[in-house]
């Protein structure tokens, strides 16, 4: 069985090394429950291994599921995340409440593909019509994760990046004075990407225009300077759209 065909699983973990044990050869303290689950192979011939989060007392055996593998980048032993069936933990979370281990080897964190982590920071945006809108940000990479057609309204992503669309309707309780083009006049929206060039010729090729073009810019932070290499272009609504590609830092 594939690792990944356990994600979203639920299983029977037998708890090997409990909440404040020591490990019996480097003598660290296990801040969470670790232990494995029976009758399994993992890359290093051993059964597969555990951590199991939001249990904050030693136990000898636990019943949950799957959220997510740590897969180890330079090491044959994947870790399964456990939780009970209605808890869930960020990826950030994750890496915190296994950093004890973790620090030692590179590894990403793998989920189920119908897994969404939201930021905490979400822009929504009143656009005169959804469709238009979605055709732009689908140029520049962006997928709909989720939406509501009865309400027109579409959540987007681009990596990290997340935007609510809503169409703007009549009795819209989030539009509390005319809107006039520019929508969002007085403000950019600074987006990271890693590949500029690829979003800017589809914009070019697509016949969108381009409010500023490419240019390498460098922003005083204390005593460094932080590049970047950026582009601007308005949305179908007039929405300020700073894409940016990170260039590193200097000094002043």
């Amino acid at each position: 069985m594939n690792n990944i065909d356990f994600l979203d699983k639920t299983l029977e973990v037998t708890i090997d090394r409990p909440l404040g044990s020591k490990h019996p050869k480097h003598g660290f303290i296990y801040p969470v429950n670790y232990g494995y689950v029976p009758n399994t192979i993992s890359g290093d011939g051993e059964e597969l291994d555990c951590y199991i989060l939001g249990i904050y007392e030693p136990i000898e055996t636990f019943k949950g599921k799957c959220i997510a593998i740590i897969h180890r980048l330079n090491d044959n032993d994947d870790k399964l995340i456990i939780v009970h069936e209605n808890k869930s933990f960020s990826n950030n979370e994750i890496q915190v409440l296994t950093e004890f281990q973790e620090q030692y080897f590179q590894s990403e964190i793998i989920r189920s593909s119908n897994y969404l982590e939201f930021s905490k920071n979400i822009p929504e945006l009143s656009v005169t019509n959804l469709e238009n809108s979605l055709n732009f940000y689908k140029i520049a990479g962006f997928k709909v994760e989720y939406d509501r057609p009865e309400n027109k309204f579409a959540f987007i992503s681009l990596g990290e990046i997340q935007f609510m669309l809503q169409e703007i309707a009549n009795n819209d309780k989030w539009d509390i004075a005319p809107l006039s083009y520019p929508f969002g006049n007085g403000i950019n929206f600074q987006l990271e990407v890693e590949n500029l060039d690829e979003i800017y010729n589809n914009f070019k090729n697509s016949n969108y225009k381009i409010t500023f073009d490419i240019a390498e810019n460098w922003y005083r932070q204390d005593n460094k300077l932080l590049g970047n290499k950026e582009f601007l272009i308005q949305d179908p609504d007039g929405y300020l759209l700073r894409f940016s590609e990170d260039l590193g830092k200097k000094e002043v």
